[in-house]
């Protein structure tokens, strides 16, 4: 039965079958004439049936919803293809919706990941393996596309759109004052660290995303809806340990590139991850790709704040602490 967090606010938990993240939280606000249904879950038929299902406990129909999506990934966009009508408007943010619209396939991905040290034929792996890959949308809707500040009214709720890059270019968070309530996607999650992976050298999402942290610590809140695992109070406090966090990590960084110039992916071999493996080489596909995304955004922000240089050997990237 689908959770009744305030009047006429509801939270459906979608399973997300081979994901480590479990399962996805949408948000269902019903509304006189209009509902708002918040993020969606894969393009897979398990989470099909948890959304229409929920939708169904609390009589929601799909040809009177609208929807709004936190950001491109497949875990909150996939299955929009399939809820949505020909009466719905789907609220996106202009950055996600542009490189949804320019998307080159994951070539590019490739090319760079080579670069910084990470076998080809293994990241070709890990991409076609991954369900967000495997589990995106059908095809692209037309997008009603949102910006900072911009309000959307839900039932009897009034929800400001707060731009927080950092996980993607264009994540938006949901802020509703009146409630003191924000639906946080994954901006800030309770248990676990927001994935910050970079892939580009015309990026800096880790700086972005520290940057977002102050933007939205400025916000009177008072209950978080993330977009995984459990809703939690504790705003400012969480907050702090995920800015603590990033910073811990690259002074790990540092430290790591202390012994000498190395690739991103050797970097990110040595870093300390939580996953239950012996050893580098026992991680699975996907993790490892995403462990050395994570790795590239703190290298990355570190050459920005000229902490760190590189230098080119036999065709790679090689990181080196420059202090």
């Amino acid at each position: 039965m689908p959770n009744e967090i305030f009047p006429g606010l509801f939270q459906i938990e979608v399973p997300l079958p081979e994901s480590p993240l479990q399962s996805l939280n949408s948000y269902v606000i019903r509304g006189r004439d209009r509902h708002l249904i918040i993020d969606t879950g894969f393009n897979r038929q398990e989470c099909l049936d948890a959304m229409l299902d929920g939708l169904r406990q609390i009589d929601i129909d799909l040809n009177q919803c609208d929807f709004f999506i936190t950001h491109l990934h497949a875990d909150h966009f996939g299955l929009v293809s399939r809820l949505a009508t020909k009466s719905s408007q789907i609220f996106f943010s202009r950055p996600d919706a542009e490189l949804m619209e320019t998307w080159e396939g994951f070539e590019p991905m490739i090319a760079y990941g080579g670069q910084n040290g990470y076998p080809e034929n293994e990241l070709r792996a890990a991409l076609s393996q991954h369900p967000g890959n495997r589990y995106g949308t059908d095809w692209i809707p037309a997008l009603k596309t949102l910006s900072d500040g911009d309000v959307i009214p839900a039932g009897d709720y009034q929800f400001r759109c707060i731009e927080t890059p950092g996980h993607t270019l264009g994540h938006i968070c949901l802020y509703e004052p009146d409630h003191k309530l924000l639906i946080s996607g994954d901006h800030i999650l309770g248990d676990i660290t927001p994935n910050i992976q970079c892939w580009s050298d015309h990026q800096n999402p880790l700086k972005s995303y520290l940057e977002s942290l102050v933007k939205t610590a400025a916000l009177d809140v008072t209950h978080v809806l993330p977009g995984h695992r459990r809703l939690f109070n504790g705003f400012q406090k969480r907050i702090q340990e995920l800015t603590d966090h990033h910073h811990t990590r690259l002074k790990e960084v540092s430290s790591i590139l202390a012994g000498g110039p190395m690739t991103a992916y050797a970097v990110a071999s040595r870093m300390r991850w939580n996953i239950r493996c012996n050893s580098w080489s026992d991680f699975p596909v996907a993790p490892k790709w995403f462990a050395t995304g994570e790795a590239l955004s703190h290298l990355r922000y570190l050459e920005f704040q000229q902490q760190i240089g590189r230098l080119s050997q036999n065709g790679q990237t090689l990181y080196r602490n420059l202090t």
